[in-house]
């Protein structure tokens, strides 16, 4: 089998090369590595968060949200997968639906109306 440069060296290499490529706005590049990762990885949060905010970054919106909803799925107590699945639900013109999961995002982090 023929390996490429972004599915090459070990989970950790993989996970700084994507890290690397998203610093440096490469989002493409990122999700790339991270696609391979989170195949291989598939119950780790990082790499799927970090694969979504790619996605939502290179305007892959359906994308960004379906890697969400599965860490929103596995850990609904996860404020920033909430967060970013209702910006990228507001994204796509979907406000009502974006908006429970922004609502949950924000008491999850603590936002409560002062009184």
């Amino acid at each position: 089998m023929e390996t490429t440069y972004y599915d090459h060296g070990t989970p950790a290499e993989r996970w700084e090369r994507a890290q690397q490529f998203f610093d440096a706005k490469d989002y493409t590049g990122a999700a790339q590595v991270l696609t391979g990762l989170v195949e291989e990885v598939p119950e780790q949060t990082g790499p799927r968060l970090l694969l979504a905010r790619a996605y939502y970054h290179s305007a892959q919106l359906r994308r960004a949200e379906a890697e969400l909803r599965i860490v929103v799925e596995r850990d609904p107590v996860e404020h920033y997968a909430r967060l970013m699945l209702g910006r990228t639900l507001q994204r796509q013109a979907r406000h009502e639906e974006a908006e429970r999961h922004l609502r949950i995002a924000s008491a999850l982090a603590g936002d409560f109306p002062q009184e």
